[in-house]
């Protein structure tokens, strides 16, 4: 594990905003770390609202998606809300119909299914529409790409609708209205938002359309923030204000549906890692294992005992997930070992009978042990598809467009794609993308990199720290939870290894003269030895509140030790 300081601050910057905002210099060099420098974008920052929601009309095509969308409402057209069946596609379907549902009763829900119809706007889907006298399809967290689908649609009498947030192709399909911030040609302020952000936004340029106020959209956000936590997206300008104006509503009022997931949520006060790590995976099993409708169903449910027995069902396949993507997981490193590819530069992996559902997962575990671009293969119709993953710092979706000559199809992010291609072409790109990879990923990024906010004496942790680092939350990527490093720390003698299979270690840590500390390491059971020895250790570590016995005590969680 290498041990990175982020750059740190000009000393001036901290300053001026320590005096503005009276605060200390070790809060002031957090949020200038998170290009916060001012009075006013602190305020921003601390106090997320409604008022910081930009103008949906910025963005590039909004008039021509209202104004379409008006057209069909007023002339009772049927309108039919498609999307991906992953969570950000289900609660950007959920959303958008819901919406359409209080002016409308012409509109139904699609969510395509992922082994028979694959990733995206499928004309199976198209044929559906045309078939059922649909005349109108918004597509959510997909279609960016979907030209000869767009065409097809148009030749069968449909418009389209594309809200996407995926990076665009050199052209465009040639629908009705394409919503995508990452268009070259759209001036939209912020161009992070996520499929069901875009789609909060078209909701948002239909209000204000007809003269509704935004406040009356917020009980939509906690289908937002599901999907801001899901998908990955910066936690930074509008995403924050949606993920922590709809974090408020899961916490106060959240959806029968939701509800009914957040069972398993043990905290009083839902936060985002609660989102990223319960809420997300039960919502993605459905389309993982099953369908993404049994999603959309939950979700778009407002009968309380229906929402439980939806949920029910929606626990079943997660538990069917977890016992694939655990076996699967494990062919995967065997089969690495046996092809002789511990040390490559990529790991790609394949096996035409494992589930196409899980296999996203399976290489986010793959690079768990092996630290590298990976993609997992499996056989799908007459092609292979993947599921790709990168590691910080490395963009796999410009690597596949290198690769692209051996493709069918893909699409996707920096750090997350998909593929196809077709058999014979498989050999052939894997060596081309072991290529790319090996002449571009520089060297340091084959190790595991820990970057530290800030060095930090235990003495300075205190009630009053822990309540400023709340306000830092809802976070996420560009907004990650500080993680501090401490030196010559010992434990008091309580280290032990703990878990079901004792891989995580809980610790009571001690620097000079200080505070003593619980501390807990998960995975991190291999250094109980080094910290029992009663020798000083150096820690990294984020803080975290510890609730035992109806008592509240600051903890560290810690990510890495070292002599």
């Amino acid at each position: 594990m290498r041990w990175t300081f982020k750059p740190q601050p000009d000393p001036l910057l901290v300053e001026a905003l320590q005096e503005s905002l009276q605060i200390d210099a070790l809060t002031a060099t957090l949020l200038v770390q998170r290009g916060i420098t001012t009075f006013d974008q602190a305020r921003q920052f601390f106090r997320p609202s409604i008022a910081d929601l930009h103008d949906p009309f910025l963005m590039k095509d909004m008039d021509l998606a209202v104004n379409r969308i008006e057209l069909a409402l007023a002339k009772q057209e049927k309108i039919l809300v498609f999307g991906d069946y992953d969570v950000d596609g289900t609660t950007a379907v959920s959303l958008v119909s819901a919406y359409l549902k209080t002016r409308t009763t012409q509109v139904a829900t699609y969510i395509p299914d992922r082994y028979i119809e694959g990733y995206g706007v499928s004309f199976q889907g198209i044929d559906f529409a045309a078939d059922n006298e649909f005349t109108l399809i918004i597509a959510l967290d997909c279609g960016i790409k979907s030209i000869d689908h767009v065409k097809y649609a148009q030749e069968r009498g449909i418009d389209f609708i594309i809200c996407d947030h995926h990076r665009p192709g050199e052209i465009l399909p040639k629908a009705v209205a394409v919503l995508d911030p990452k268009r070259a040609d759209c001036s939209y302020p912020y161009d992070e938002l996520c499929g069901c952000g875009i789609g909060f936004k078209l909701i948002q340029a239909l209000a204000q359309n007809q003269n509704q106020e935004v406040e009356e959209l917020l009980p939509y956000l906690d289908l937002v923030a599901t999907a801001i936590a899901a998908d990955i997206v910066p936690m930074t300008g509008e995403n924050r204000a949606l993920a922590f104006l709809g974090l408020h509503v899961m916490n106060s009022n959240p959806r029968p549906g939701i509800r009914a997931l957040l069972q398993h949520v043990k905290n009083k006060i839902l936060t985002i890692s609660d989102v990223v790590f319960t809420l997300a995976p039960r919502i993605n099993a459905a389309g993982r294992i099953k369908h993404g409708n049994y999603a959309v169903a939950l979700l778009s449910e407002f009968d309380t005992e229906q929402a439980q027995q939806f949920a029910a069902e929606i626990e079943q396949f997660n538990a069917d997930r977890k016992v694939l993507d655990q076996s699967i997981t494990q062919e995967a490193l065997v089969q690495i070992v046996q092809n002789q590819e511990e040390n490559a530069s990529t790991t790609v992996v394949f096996q035409e009978n494992w589930h196409k559902g899980v296999i996203g997962i399976v290489a986010s575990r793959l690079i768990e042990t092996y630290h590298r671009p990976t993609l997992v293969f499996t056989k799908s119709g007459e092609y292979y598809a993947a599921s790709a993953r990168s590691v910080p710092g490395f963009d796999v979706y410009e690597a596949l467009e290198a690769c692209a000559e051996h493709l069918v199809q893909f699409g996707g992010h920096k750090y997350a794609a998909g593929l196809s291609l077709k058999p014979e072409k498989y050999i052939a790109f894997k060596l081309a993308f072991e290529n790319v990879v090996q002449s571009t990923l520089p060297t340091e990024m084959e190790t595991p990199e820990i970057e530290i906010d800030a060095e930090i004496e235990l003495a300075q942790i205190t009630p009053k720290l822990m309540r400023i680092l709340k306000q830092f939350e809802p976070f996420g990527p560009q907004n990650l939870a500080p993680i501090f490093l401490s030196r010559d720390m010992r434990d008091t003698g309580f280290a032990k290894k703990i878990g079901a299979t004792e891989t995580h270690l809980k610790l009571q840590v001690v620097q000079g003269n200080s505070e003593r500390f619980g501390a807990i390491g998960f995975g991190l059971a291999d250094k109980l030895t080094l910290v029992s020895q009663r020798k000083s250790f150096d820690a990294v570590y984020c803080l975290e509140e510890n609730e035992w016995n109806s008592t509240v005590s600051i903890q560290l969680r810690v990510k890495d030790i070292q002599s």
